[in-house]
């Protein structure tokens, strides 16, 4: 197999083109590689059939090449007898995946010819030897610059800079500079905004701040994510928020000045936090809390509903509204079917007015949870940090293999109960209390009122249980028929 062309017949040649992140366009664009690929061919007066394009994909990862794929299972078929690459690290940088090209191009005589390293004969041993030499510089190529890359993100990480990506809500202010990147899905260089991601974007700070003492006064993120579609506020890929999106941002580092490199705290970054830290660290207890419910199915529509209990004989259950067996009105019973009779709007309303009422006391300052004493949120900060050090000394010696198993995973074990200890402190020390918005208002009423739903039960859930007995049939003294006496108080601060 010494020559491509028989007589006067065209020789078909096919060309393969990829790009891998070529940030620089230093010769390695698709569009150059064509260009050359088919300068190639028309020196050699090959006809090109069919060109193959897989953009941004690297052949080293082994990520699937669908172009790649195509284009073998053409060449098995004889849809071609050449093929002309810009470079052979273009077709692989994995040596089973040339084993497999080499033995596809032997069994069906298929030749290949690269731009910047003259034809490869794979037909011959000394071809398949050079073939596999590229092959193995090619990878040790790729394997030196994976370490540059993830030398210079972790250096970049330490510093506390940005390693790129999607931009995090928060930060990311144009400089009115552009830079230049490679467009993934043509694999042209465009121009985009340059971005200067240790500042603030103000109104998305304004947002994470409220979100977060939102959360410590007892908000869900459900109402949250409402909130935001009420506003109108998007993430920083234009789409509408969800419940994952909110707890992602809620839950990033990046928002108390902690930098981060493969998931793990490494210091602090060189830009201003937008959220205190030991507020940050008081939503990552309250989010992260295993009691926390994650799927609460549809939002309650009703203050009761699994908060008031069923108080009929020795039964204790949480009550929940409903409206079926043709009742003229939503009402509370239970999981045992007592209740049925209890109007599920009037009852709402007499717990309202009646936690008003205490709230409206003079006294009702008396009712705040007291500060917590002796918490020394920046002594607590610093013993965080300190932990945080010791379990990456751990896990540097454990990868050195200087630490047994054993001594490791006991030294983490202990370093991450000391850690939650230290958080559960500083969650104490920066939660809200629900009351604290409502205790000492101008108008109790007023403020109650404009509290969401989620809001008024954090109040209730914190300030007393409220149980439904058997009510008293007929007519009440007050000659109306809802029975007061049955909706019985138990005051966790307080009395009545």
């Amino acid at each position: 197999m010494k020559s491509t062309q028989t007589g006067d017949a065209r020789t078909r040649a096919v060309i393969y083109c990829r790009i891998s992140q070529d940030r620089t366009g230093a010769g390695l664009g698709v569009d150059r590689q064509r260009e050359d690929c088919e300068a190639l061919a028309e020196r050699n007066g090959w006809e090109v059939i069919e060109v193959y394009v897989d953009n941004d994909v690297s052949a080293f990862s082994g990520k699937k090449r669908k172009d790649y794929e195509r284009m073998l299972a053409d060449l098995d078929d004889g849809k071609a007898t050449v093929v002309i690459v810009w470079h052979t690290d273009r077709l692989h940088r994995s040596v089973l995946e040339l084993e497999k090209y080499m033995n596809l191009c032997e069994r069906r005589g298929v030749f290949t010819h690269t731009v910047q390293a003259g034809e490869i004969d794979l037909a011959s041993p000394t071809g398949r030897m050079l073939a596999r030499q590229l092959g193995i510089i090619a990878r040790y190529e790729s394997e030196h610059k994976g370490d540059r890359i993830a030398r210079k993100r972790r250096q970049k990480a330490m510093a506390g800079e940005w390693a790129g990506g999607i931009r995090p809500f928060g930060w990311g202010v144009p400089t009115g500079e552009t830079k230049r990147k490679l467009d993934r899905k043509t694999g042209d260089e465009i121009e985009v905004p340059e971005l200067d991601m240790t500042k603030a974007v103000p109104e998305e700070a304004e947002a994470l701040r409220f979100w977060t003492d939102e959360i410590l006064s007892g908000a869900s993120i459900r109402s949250l994510v409402q909130w935001c579609a009420h506003k109108g506020v998007l993430t920083t890929r234009g789409n509408a928020v969800s419940h994952t999106d909110m707890r992602d941002m809620l839950l990033r580092p990046r928002n108390a000045g902690i930098a981060v490199y493969k998931g793990e705290e490494v210091g602090r970054g060189k830009w201003e936090p937008i959220v205190d830290e030991a507020k940050y660290r008081a939503v990552v207890a309250i989010l992260k809390d295993p009691g926390r419910r994650t799927t609460p199915g549809a939002s309650p529509k009703w203050l009761g509903s699994l908060l008031y209990r069923c108080g009929r004989g020795d039964c204790t259950e949480y009550v929940f509204v409903t409206q079926s067996g043709g009742r003229r009105f939503p009402s509370y019973r239970c999981q045992t079917g007592h209740g049925g009779g209890r109007r599920a709007e009037v009852v709402d309303q007499y717990v309202e007015d009646t936690i008003v009422e205490r709230l409206s006391r003079p006294d009702a300052h008396e009712l705040l949870e007291p500060a917590p004493e002796g918490v020394n949120v920046a002594a607590l900060q610093a013993e965080g940090e300190q932990i945080r050090a010791r379990m990456r000394d751990l896990g540097g010696l454990f990868g050195a293999g200087q630490l047994e198993l054993g001594p490791f995973t006991e030294g983490m074990e202990m370093a991450r109960a000391q850690l939650d200890g230290v958080t559960r402190q500083l969650a104490r020390a920066v939660t809200a209390d629900p009351l604290a918005g409502l205790v000492g208002a101008p108008d109790v009423r007023a403020a109650w009122k404009a509290l969401e739903l989620d809001r008024k039960r954090s109040v209730l859930r914190a300030l007393v249980e409220v149980t439904l007995k058997t009510p008293r049939p007929g007519r009440m003294p007050d000659g109306g028929y809802f029975d007061y006496d049955a909706v019985v108080f138990t005051w966790k601060r307080g009395q009545l």
